[in-house]
């Protein structure tokens, strides 16, 4: 009863941050600089005086702010999130048309991260003194330090262009002919490989170094000594001992984390042109499309909460002091 309760006070705390979020990015949208209106009327051909008044009422911007901010704030919570005048449809179905290529880079980017990096602070907290430890070390530094679009486009330099293994841009093989399903899975994971890596690269190194630390100290407690006492084998106290209890602060970086993975997308499918929403996110803001600008924005703090939530209920599942409030 009390987790139950728990979790509809945390849902009630995220509504509330999502509504805070909306009325925000549209705050920073209206005080903007440049007129809206302006611009619909130069991507239709024209700049007018009547028909820009004519625009400012069709697209309500002829009403005070408070009137635009509730009409817009009611239309979000029905899921209406306007309509594109610069590529001339629903906000809605644009995001939905390209959602699942973004989906797929960030998902398959923050699983690599965590799954490599995990294993990568456990070998490394294993012989902190060796050869290993300082390799993660560096391999840590170089990846935190670089820019993520540095570190894209040495990727597509070296394996595009000196060694041609992956393709240079895109999510498909236009070139293909009818292809099998099987044909077509594999050409998309061909084409993902190099944007995953890159996306993934800052945050496999804040994974394997947050993780290596968690478990130099899990390996020091007491409970660890009273396992091995007991005749358990290194693997066993390692991996069902220490690593569970030296998870929880991966995770909670992980969570913390994901709104930075989706900004990060932007960038990664720029460099790559991936046809997922960041690149639709620079489009937008090029053409000053607001209203889409605006949606991939609820888009992205929608997505950060309901992470956020179930990073909470992961934690609650792998660590029974959350659990009971011990800790």
């Amino acid at each position: 009863m009390n987790l139950l309760r728990s979790i509809l006070i945390r849902i009630a705390y995220a509504v509330a941050l999502l509504i805070a979020v909306i009325v925000l990015n549209f705050t920073m949208m209206y005080l903007a600089p440049g007129d809206v209106a302006d611009t619909i009327a130069q991507a239709s051909g024209g700049a007018d005086p009547e028909v820009m008044e004519a625009i400012r009422r069709e697209y309500g911007l002829d009403q005070p702010f408070i009137i635009q901010l509730g009409t817009y704030v009611g239309k979000v919570l029905q899921l209406d999130l306007g309509y594109s005048f610069f590529y001339n449809q629903p906000v809605m179905q644009l995001m939905l048309d390209r959602l699942p290529a973004t989906l797929l880079l960030v998902l398959t980017a923050q699983i690599v991260a965590l799954i490599v990096g995990v294993l990568l602070g456990v070998i490394s907290a294993r012989n902190p003194n060796g050869i290993s430890s300082h390799f993660v070390t560096l391999f840590a530094l170089f990846g935190y330090s670089a820019p993520v679009f540095w570190t894209g486009i040495l990727l597509l330099i070296a394996f595009s262009l000196l060694v041609p293994l992956f393709p240079v841009a895109g999510m498909r093989d236009v070139t293909l002919e009818d292809p099998s399903f099987f044909t077509q899975v594999v050409d998309v994971l061909h084409h993902l490989v190099l944007p995953a890596f890159t996306l993934a690269s800052i945050f496999l190194a804040l994974y394997s170094r947050l993780c290596r630390a968690a478990m130099l100290e899990v390996l020091g407690s007491d409970y660890i000594r009273t396992a091995k006492a007991k005749g358990l084998s290194d693997r066993q106290i390692v991996y069902k001992h220490g690593l569970k209890n030296a998870l929880s602060p991966v995770v909670t970086l992980a969570g913390l984390q994901f709104s930075a993975v989706v900004s990060g997308a932007v960038l990664v499918e720029t460099v790559f042109s991936w046809p997922g929403l960041g690149t639709l996110a620079l489009q937008a803001i090029i053409a000053r499309d607001t209203p889409v600008i605006l949606g991939i924005l609820f888009f992205s703090a929608l997505v950060v909460i309901m992470v956020n939530l179930i990073t909470d209920l992961v934690l609650r599942t792998i660590d029974p002091r959350i659990r009971t409030g011990s800790a």
